[in-house]
Parts: structure tokens; sequence; C-alpha cells
């Protein structure tokens, strides 16, 4: 369920860059901020704050369904620290609505070729 090593954002300070960064493109459940990098791959972090649910349960479902979504894009994406930043709404999404509507943002913002 994990990313390999190579495709997770560690360290606080990459993860706050993306973050803080300027550029990012949000739909109803979930935004995607990114900064482009030279590593060659793109890193990605999900975050699910406790305000999208208390329940630790739900959280964890929403980051696993995302994870597995972020996998099947990583071929097409260009080298990027991207943080994928979910609200509340994306609780009552299907897993294949996460998909279209990830997918939909990740061109918006230009990281997907349509």
């Amino acid at each position: 369920f994990m990313f390999s090593q190579q495709y997770r954002l560690r360290s606080e300070k990459d993860v706050m860059r993306a973050i803080r960064s300027k550029r990012g493109v949000f739909d109803r459940a979930c935004g995607v901020k990114f900064v482009s990098t030279e590593i060659g791959n793109p890193r990605f972090v999900i975050v699910v704050s406790t305000k999208v649910s208390k329940s630790s349960v739900e959280r964890n479902k929403v980051r696993r369904q995302y994870r597995e979504i972020c996998k099947k894009f990583i071929p097409d994406l260009p080298s990027a620290d991207i943080a994928l930043l979910v609200s509340k709404p994306a609780l009552e999404l299907s897993f294949q609505d996460m998909r279209d509507q990830l997918q939909k943002t990740l061109v918006k913002a230009k990281l997907l070729a349509k």
C-alpha cells in the first residue's frame, strides 16, 4: 500500500515547500499543490487533516485510496513534489469518482496530458 521510497515526500522542509507553493489547483474533494524539481520522478504527500474526519479509520481509508490512484498516474507525471490536500467532500466519493476528479485536477494543473 505504501509508495516506494523514491515517490514519497518525506522531509518537512520539502512538504512545506510544496504546500506553500503558489501553484495549485483545487476541486471539491482534493487540492493539488506542487513545485517542480530536478529529481527525475514525482514525489507525493497526501494530507488528510482531522478537519476532514475525527475518525483516523476514515482519514486513513481516504489516504490509501488517493495513494492507490496516484500510483496509476506516476508514469505520466513530471518530476515534481506534489501535495494532495484532501477535503471533507472526498469522504462521500466512490473510488472511481475520486480517480476521475483527481485526473481532471492534474490535467488542469498541467501535470498530466489529457
